[in-house]
């Protein structure tokens, strides 16, 4: 997959899709395996049209609750790679300068003039535009003006209700691991490079990888079991906390985990992380002793889990 900064010209005619595609859960997948479908019938380019920032972080008063991402940059672009159905990833900066075009100039300016679109795939609540004025019939009908036909997918269902990034998020935030892996097609995970970090869990017997997060703001907090891909070819299991640990009075968010059975250097090495069980909410200790018990029963419940019980 080849990723496209800026509004750059595409070399060929294409299918697109367009939207955030956070988490990439099965409703964006619905819409992948559209264009997939209408692309190779054709022989056009396969195409996702995303933005940085997020629009809704653009927009988002200065005074409202942080939207935790579900996926960083990083994770979006393997994900999209890793789905074997986007040739291009086109993504645009949202800057004013873009959020401030009207509907009919997005549309003839950037889908047909720039990225020589033939199809568009999008979700049935899909808007656009300036003040978000742009709307699915008008796609439609400026569509069979410019000579390219818009398609919709109607929203994906799990449990009888609609999938979205919203219901991921909530899913995470409440600690319902399980749901979330529903939604998503697959368990929630994150991808990150080992840091140093400041090696207070070695002195305390439990030896951990430090993983900064990619984004500001994270829908996790807590300890969880978890399965770690990355390191020796092996699918190692661990526990994992992510916050900002209080106890030590930790600032900045960070994931730490610790890997049982396994010792070696993995310092600079990009891992996975899947969340496969959330144990209990991240606290503050009275003191060092108090924390180090605690973390050898997260540890003790997490082996309990991976051995099924």
């Amino acid at each position: 997959m080849e990723l496209r900064r800026g509004i750059l010209p595409a070399l060929r005619d294409s299918a697109i899709s367009i939207g955030n595609f956070d988490g990439l859960h099965l409703g964006h997948q619905a819409l992948l395996q559209r264009v997939d479908a209408l692309a190779q019938g054709e022989g056009l380019e396969r195409v996702v049209l995303s933005f940085e920032p997020l629009p809704r972080e653009v927009f988002a008063p200065k005074d409202a609750a942080p939207i935790p991402r579900l996926s960083s940059l990083r994770e979006k672009m393997v994900l999209l790679a890793a789905s074997q159905q986007v040739d291009v990833l086109h993504l645009l900066r949202f800057v004013p300068a873009l959020a401030g075009l009207d509907a009919e100039a997005f549309v003839r300016h950037v889908l047909v003039e720039t990225l020589r679109v033939r199809h568009v795939v999008v979700g049935e609540d899909f808007r656009f535009g300036r003040g978000r004025r742009g709307d699915v019939d008008v796609l439609a009908t400026m569509g069979r003006d410019l000579g390219f036909a818009v398609k919709t997918v109607e929203p994906v269902l799990v449990d009888g209700e609609r999938v979205s990034s919203t219901r991921v998020r909530a899913a995470l935030c409440a600690g319902r691991m399980d749901e979330a892996e529903r939604l998503l097609g697959r368990p929630y995970a994150l991808c990150g490079r080992v840091a140093h970090g400041d090696k207070r869990g070695r002195l305390l017997g439990f030896p951990t990888l430090n993983l900064p997060l990619g984004r500001k703001h994270f829908a996790l907090h807590g300890v969880y079991a978890v399965e770690v891909r990355g390191l020796d070819g092996k699918v190692l299991q661990g526990v994992a906390n992510a916050g900002v640990r209080p106890t030590v009075g930790g600032l900045t968010p960070r994931v730490e985990v610790h890997l049982f059975d396994w010792a070696g250097n993995a310092y600079g090495k990009q891992v996975e992380v899947r969340f496969c069980r959330f144990l209990r909410e991240e606290r503050r200790f009275a003191g060092l002793d108090e924390l180090v018990a605690q973390i050898a029963l997260d540890a003790q419940q997490a082996r309990v889990f991976f051995a099924g019980g």
